[in-house]
């Protein structure tokens, strides 16, 4: 199977998200290569809630390539232009205001029942699919990668984690 489109294809997010929707936990079930996560992790997860500014919080956990617990605290804002569209950074507060510290977080596919999403950077660079269950059904992860290639996206490196369900407590942090 090609997995590979020409790079040109303009990437677009979804033109409505409701974020209060999109809160919550997010297990992830696929990726792009990341250089800032181990290839081998597991039991990966988002966690996103409400700052009193405004901005989301992103909590994200995982067993690194040795098994240990792993968390990365960072921040998101959303596009106010674009509901589907946020910029994240993961640097510590003090360095977040420069404006190449965050980087582009687009939704570009989510269902009616906020159960599945594909995000994405419009540099087709970075992709991850994203259940609010530890499993997604074949047809469905179909379905979102069929949506990443017509994007553009080339998902001949793709990664499916190894997700148990299980989640990294606070208490081995």
């Amino acid at each position: 199977m090609d997995d590979t489109h020409p790079a040109e294809t303009q990437v677009t997010s979804v033109e409505r998200l409701d974020l209060q929707r999109y809160l919550g936990r997010w297990f992830e079930i696929g990726r792009l290569p990341l250089r800032f996560e181990d290839l081998h992790a597991r039991n990966i997860t988002a966690q996103y809630s409400l700052r009193d500014d405004g901005t989301v919080r992103v909590d994200n956990r995982c067993l690194d390539d040795n098994g240990k617990p792993s968390q990365a605290i960072g921040r998101a804002v959303p596009d106010d232009g674009h509901e589907g569209r946020l910029r994240v950074s993961f640097l510590p507060p003090s360095l977040r205001w420069i404006p190449f510290a965050r980087a582009n977080y687009w939704v570009l596919k989510i269902d009616d029942d906020y159960r599945y999403a594909l995000v994405g950077t419009p540099d087709h660079k970075y992709l991850w699919l994203l259940s609010r269950t530890a499993t997604v059904p074949p047809e469905i992860e179909a379905k979102y990668l069929e949506a990443a290639r017509e994007q553009g996206f080339d998902l001949s490196e793709w990664i499916r984690p190894e997700q148990s369900g299980e989640t990294v407590d606070d208490s081995v942090l």
